[in-house]
């Protein structure tokens, strides 16, 4: 694949990687939660691919506010973002993603709010692992 000047993905390219992403991580995380779980595959593998969604649709939706509120407020594209505020935004990403997903966890698991987001937290973490090998 070319990558066009300046050193950004395509929009094909982009597309590849993350579905590229997201299936190498339903490959390796639904496996590892129905193991600790205790819960069936198909069920593992269901849920995986639920939240997969809704952490997408979340990130798309949580990017485009705070990028427009960036925009707006410090008049600053966020491609132009400084470290400090780009280690903000991920952990604000990461924080409010839990909040979605963990009732998700919750209503399509028998582990209860505790355990929900004991769940969700090693999944958060897993994917961070995984992230950053496959990034």
């Amino acid at each position: 694949m070319v990558t066009p000047k300046g050193g950004l993905r395509s929009a094909r390219e982009r597309l590849i990687q993350t579905l590229s992403f997201e299936a190498g991580g339903l490959l390796l995380v639904a496996p590892l939660f129905a193991h600790a779980s205790d819960s069936p595959m198909g069920d593992a593998f269901v849920l995986m691919v639920t939240l997969s969604v809704v952490v997408m649709t979340w990130a798309a939706v949580f990017n485009t506010v705070v990028d427009a509120l960036e925009y707006r407020v410090l008049g600053r594209l966020a491609s132009d973002r400084p470290h400090g505020a780009r280690v903000l935004h991920a952990v604000a990403l990461e924080i409010s993603s839990l909040i979605v997903t963990c009732p998700v966890i919750y209503a399509m698991t028998d582990l209860g709010w505790l355990g929900a987001l004991i769940a969700d937290l090693a999944l958060t973490a897993a994917y961070a692992g995984y992230a950053y090998v496959f990034h």
